[in-house]
């Protein structure tokens, strides 16, 4: 069931990376999509969905292979003393 949230957890940023990329696309071909009123915004929006979706997705995996020490030591949390 844990497997099953995690998988739901990490589809839902995805998919906002996804629209991201397609409204970038749109921009570059020079389509507006409704909710804009300028390719700008639509494609700062984009490429601010594509960063958030991106990074939580790669977060999530860093916090992930931390717990099971499977990354290098300069990605390790330093301890407090």
């Amino acid at each position: 069931m844990s497997r099953i949230i995690a998988l739901i957890v990490l589809l839902i940023p995805g998919a906002f990376a996804a629209y991201g990329i397609k409204l970038m696309r749109d921009m570059v071909f020079g389509i507006l999509q409704p909710p804009f009123t300028s390719l700008f915004f639509q494609f700062t929006a984009g490429f601010l969905l594509f960063l958030l979706g991106l990074g939580f997705v790669a977060g999530f995996i860093l916090h992930r292979d931390r717990k099971q020490n499977k990354v290098q030591t300069k990605f390790q949390k330093k301890r407090p003393l």
